[in-house]
């Protein structure tokens, strides 16, 4: 029988949920890119720079998004925050599956196999109508999935003590990973199978599901029937750390401008906006990069098991979460001081060199798709623990009262990164194939991809170089 004192660890619980909820968030928003480019292309008569401008607007939207969603997620409270955020995103994947039959009836035909047999200019308004089409469902996706993030950092700073946040956070952020790699294993299958609109509205109902577990499983720590005295002491243990001051100030709301007045708050904006791009990036075009390169689609065996390997290396991300961990508790028992930053920052440094492997993915390309395949993946475990330590350095910065909004922001400045960053790369791609761009040694589409890998490549340094400037010593903010 085990002793009344005991401590509960319903808080792992609550980053179970997280972590459900970011799978179901990126399995959502892979969904486009894993049938455009087989199934959604050839029916409505899209190229790169169609898919280009999707996934930017896409961005942009989430971008402006995410700067209110922080504010909307402070304002309504985790738990409700959270299920309109969930439920508008599931909405969102869902409406995709009427773009079809919405452009059927506008053009005038009356399957998909009209619309793909059309030449001329009403293959230019299928491809223009239909472009349009998902713009407004991807839209509402963004609408939705700003909240995620906002709601999720929150939640991980109210269950969790600073030393154990980045922990928690790579834990739920893996979720991204894990989407990703469920992802290329269902979701090709099921838009073979169904067609590309089930394909939407199945994973759009995950979202639903998972509403319906968090209006049971949450409340807050002090509030919840699972979380005893002294799970509640240990999540608390950070104000025996602080300053009663500091204390205080954690009970004032912050406003959007009040905050870009921090220097703190310019580190993350730097330190989002020169990771997303690179994330999403990745995520939405290496199923293209694989068939216009190697000629591999993601219905096939090797490509399913190329995307499966990408994300299974991703979640390497997870012991990067915990290296900030190993660095403040060794500082603690040598006598240090609690500097939960500059821990995650040495962390941050190194995790900011690993992406400039995938400098070798186009070199290497030439003898294997596994080479590029592997490289990007340990680029994308690098940007997971990047990530999930960026998210961490505004709950480590900021009163809990302002950490959506700080997050928020952030995230708006990684969603304009994604925006530059697909519409660039769409636009380049079509460009590069049609003047037969060289770049060394690479000719075409290779060489654009060869030129956004070099970007990719050493964008970690630079934002972690831009942290640093802004923010060269841990110092929380006191709220005015």
């Amino acid at each position: 029988m085990a002793r009344k004192d005991k401590m509960t660890n319903f808080r792992w619980v609550i980053c179970a949920m997280l972590f459900l909820a970011t799978t179901v968030n990126y399995l959502d928003r892979q969904v486009l890119s894993l049938t455009w480019d087989e199934f959604i292309k050839p029916e409505f008569h899209w190229d790169e720079s169609h898919y280009g401008t999707i996934t930017s607007i896409f961005s942009i939207v989430y971008a402006v998004c995410m700067l209110f969603a922080g504010r909307f997620i402070d304002w309504m409270g985790t738990k409700k925050g959270y299920l309109w955020a969930i439920g508008i995103w599931s909405a969102g994947a869902c409406l995709h599956a009427l773009c079809g039959i919405i452009t059927e009836n506008v053009v005038g035909l009356h399957s998909a196999a009209e619309l793909m047999q059309a030449t001329g200019d009403t293959a230019v308004l299928i491809s223009t109508v239909s472009m349009y089409c998902f713009l407004v469902a991807r839209s509402v996706l963004a609408l939705g999935e700003a909240g995620n993030f906002p709601a999720a950092i929150k939640t991980t700073a109210e269950y969790f003590p600073k030393k154990d946040r980045a922990f928690a956070t790579s834990i739920f952020n893996a979720g991204a990973s894990i989407g990703a790699l469920i992802a290329p294993l269902t979701i090709p299958l099921l838009a073979k199978a169904c067609g590309w609109e089930m394909a939407f509205i199945i994973i759009g109902v995950l979202g639903f599901i998972w509403m319906g577990i968090w209006v049971f499983v949450y409340a807050k720590p002090e509030k919840s029937k699972f979380v005893n005295a002294a799970e509640l002491e240990y999540i608390e243990q950070d104000r025996l750390i602080e300053t009663e001051q500091v204390e205080q100030a954690s009970a004032k709301k912050i406003s959007i401008w009040q905050a870009l007045k921090y220097r703190q708050t310019w580190a993350v904006i730097s330190g989002r906006f020169m990771a997303d791009g690179v994330w999403w990036f990745f995520l939405f075009w290496t199923p293209s990069y694989l068939n216009s390169q190697f000629g591999i689609k993601t219905t096939e065996p090797l490509g399913m098991a190329l995307i499966f390997t990408l994300y299974a290396i991703t979640m390497l991300s997870i012991v990067g979460g915990k290296l900030p961990t190993i660095f403040i508790n060794k500082a603690m028992s040598k006598g240090g001081k609690f500097d939960p930053y500059s821990s995650r920052m040495k962390a941050m440094l190194i995790f900011a060199i690993f992406p400039i492997c995938v400098l070798l993915a186009q070199p290497l390309g030439t003898i294997s798709p596994w080479f590029p395949t592997i490289l990007i993946g340990i680029g994308c475990a690098a940007h997971q623990s990047w990530s999930a330590n960026v998210y961490t350095t505004v709950s480590d910065m900021f009163p809990k009262s302002a950490v959506a909004t700080v997050t928020g922001i952030g995230g708006m400045a990684g969603g304009i990164s994604s925006m530059i960053m697909q519409k660039f790369a769409g636009e380049l791609f079509v460009w590069s194939d049609k003047v037969g761009l060289r770049f060394l040694g690479f000719e075409g589409k290779p060489a654009g991809y060869f030129i956004v890998f070099c970007i990719c490549a050493f964008a970690y340094l630079i934002g972690w170089l831009l942290m640093k400037s802004f923010v060269p010593r841990y110092k929380v903010v006191e709220v005015e």
